[in-house]
């Protein structure tokens, strides 16, 4: 029963590496076998850090996608800091937040100067590169994806360093999580770049020499639960206005709300994430038209205030203002973390995709303006159909076929897999013709 069960094993996965996935799936079924014995494609994940973030959201989206669509794909995240060393990471990551917090000047310097423009030839992340390398060539070892996704820069570089030495030969995607890129990405070595919007792709083909056809403008990849847009309530006279990025706490969002009227129209969800002083200091004001949450966890939950708002007001973070482009919802920033946040922030604008809030008028006039500005509204939802159409991928559906194929060329080309024998093979085709004819 174990040869038996090893050969059907065999064969499965030989039909569908060789032909298709449905009908390696049949023969599963007509053999009566469990279909969760069998993991036919490994699609692995590098975010960086293990702090909640962008990086980590794409990737858990991409995972969810896949997952839904293709069961028989084993999807896994690894964070390349925790994995080379556990105290490396709490370290760079505290060191990080400690940064953009008390400096965010130097740091915003910091980042234009050797992340955002330098070359890769100067990159030498003071000597570490090699020590990552190591490691991230021995975790390829160990897990032997099919294809990997990178959702951070740095990882990216890494393996494009990999497989530049011709050290592994994995299939390598960078997912962006920005609405521009900088110089710390991997280029040479990556096979295939899921962009923002067309002028990343035009940089990318005119300034690195990637080839347009290994470049697909996805927009930033969000959860499908997020992709839908919602109308309720944007014709009602109350408005009610979701306001995020409080986690940070950067942004005084206590002076914005404090400055609204208790008899006013417009009603306020602060979302505080896991910011106790903020939520204490909502709350202490004592307004009734503004409620604070704690973090929210859900996504369902999330996308349920994303509908029964009628704008948001928030960082410029990359996934969040692409789940609010998606919801179609008009966009405040009050603020912007140093480096990559500025950056977006200056896209936006230029795109009229956001509206910059002003220090010397209050949130409320602000946001009453637009609302009552009928051309406004309309040259803002121009701009957003036109920033939703550059995209090649019109369904998830469509994004999850792009990435399986791929993972299914890993197949073929990951040279850490070793191959069927030539004789299992043979044996496999003439079992395969027999099952035809019966």
């Amino acid at each position: 029963m174990i040869i038996k069960m090893n050969f059907f094993v065999s064969l499965t996965v030989f039909i569908y590496r060789q032909f298709d996935g449905q009908a390696a799936l049949m023969i599963i079924q007509l053999n009566g076998l469990n279909k969760k014995e069998f993991i036919l494609m490994k699609i692995l994940f590098l975010p960086l850090f293990k702090m909640p973030s962008g990086h980590h959201r794409v990737a858990d989206a991409m995972i969810d996608m896949l997952k839904q669509r293709s069961p028989k794909i084993q999807c896994k995240k690894v964070d390349l800091l925790s994995y080379s060393s556990s105290g490396l990471e709490k370290a760079v990551s505290g060191l990080y937040l400690k940064w953009i917090h008390h400096t965010p000047g130097s740091y915003d310097w910091a980042y234009k100067h050797f992340a955002y423009t330098r070359s890769h030839h100067h990159c030498s992340f003071m000597g570490l590169e090699r020590y990552f390398l190591f490691h991230l060539e021995k975790l390829m070892k160990r897990e032997q994806p099919d294809l990997v996704v990178c959702t951070h820069g740095f990882p990216s570089l890494l393996m494009s360093r990999l497989k530049e030495k011709g050290r592994v030969h994995i299939p390598v995607i960078n997912a962006y999580t920005d609405f521009f890129i900088n110089d710390i990405w991997g280029r040479s070595g990556i096979d295939y770049h899921l962009v923002p919007n067309k002028a990343v792709k035009k940089r990318l083909v005119e300034h690195y020499h990637v080839e347009a056809p290994n470049i697909i403008v996805t927009g930033i990849p969000v959860h499908e639960t997020f992709m839908t847009p919602s109308e309720a309530g944007r014709s009602r006279a109350n408005k009610k206005v979701l306001v995020a990025g409080g986690s940070s706490g950067l942004g005084d969002i206590v002076g914005l709300i404090n400055q609204t009227s208790k008899d006013s129209a417009i009603q306020y969800t602060i979302l505080c994430g896991k910011n106790q002083k903020l939520l204490d200091e909502i709350k202490g004001l004592q307004l009734p038209n503004v409620t604070a949450l704690t973090y929210v966890s859900s996504r369902e939950e999330m996308n349920m205030l994303y509908n029964e708002a009628d704008a948001i007001v928030t960082k410029p973070g990359g996934v969040t203002i692409s789940e609010a482009l998606r919801k179609r919802l008009p966009i405040f920033i009050h603020s912007a973390l140093p480096g990559q946040e500025f950056i977006n922030l200056q896209y936006l604008e230029d795109k009229h995709l956001v509206y910059k809030l002003k220090t010397d008028e209050s949130l409320e006039k602000q946001i009453s303006e637009v609302f009552s500005n009928d051309i406004e509204i309309y040259k803002r939802e121009r701009a957003i159909e036109s920033f939703l159409s550059e995209q090649d991928v019109e369904s998830t559906d469509a994004f999850s076929n792009f990435i399986t194929a791929k993972a299914r060329d890993g197949v073929f080309i990951n040279k850490a897999k070793a191959p069927l024998p030539a004789s299992l093979i043979n044996k496999l085709k003439k079992y395969a013709k027999k099952l035809a004819f019966n």
